[in-house]
């Protein structure tokens, strides 16, 4: 069974590490543990992993950001997987820093990525795995405090958010869904 994970950000140096591109993060921790590079393909740099039997296409669209929606409708029919068998990874303002909520659907909460993605796939039933970046920045200062890279006391946290991001990418492709949105939302 093959799975599509996507994880969100914008490519370039000056956006590594940044709070908008943890769902890179996921997937460059990801691919790191089990030995793989990305390749760069059509509108997404592409790695694949295996796990327990299961085929997990890592996606980091580099379509920016707000074009997300472009890669993710590409490679669906370039692999020939389901929408039941997406999960897209992004950052969340709503949620504190390392907090993690998994859910089968929902809307895109003003983040211009899943925006684009519902609009190109013409559905929000696909399954998301929001990351909490938090909220610790002044009005207006939005898009500044997502385009930082995370505060000396988050990054030293970051190994731990990213392995428990990475078993409810593992744990989506594994255990099902129901079972790993079970183990994931739950306080850090």
């Amino acid at each position: 069974m093959k799975y599509l994970i996507i994880g969100l950000g914008n490519i370039g140096s000056e956006y590594h590490e940044t709070r908008h591109n943890i769902g890179f993060m996921v997937l460059d921790d990801l691919a790191q543990e089990k030995g793989v590079t990305f390749d760069l393909k059509r509108h997404a740099h592409i790695a694949e992993v295996k796990v327990k039997g299961r085929t997990l296409i890592l996606v980091k669209p580099t379509t920016y950001m707000n074009l997300s929606g472009k890669a993710v409708q590409y490679w669906m029919q370039e692999e020939k997987i389901a929408l039941e068998n997406i999960l897209v990874i992004t950052d969340d303002l709503a949620l504190p820093f390392g907090t993690l909520r998994m859910r089968m659907k929902g809307s895109s909460g003003g983040h211009n990525g899943l925006s684009h993605i519902e609009q190109t796939l013409a559905s929000a039933n696909y399954t998301r795995l929001r990351m909490g970046v938090g909220s610790d920045f002044a009005k207006g200062q939005q898009v500044d405090y997502v385009l930082a890279p995370f505060s000396a006391e988050e990054q030293k946290e970051m190994p731990d958010v990213l392995k428990r991001a990475k078993d409810a990418v593992t744990g989506f492709a594994t255990i099902g869904v129901e079972r790993a949105m079970n183990a994931v939302n739950t306080k850090k």
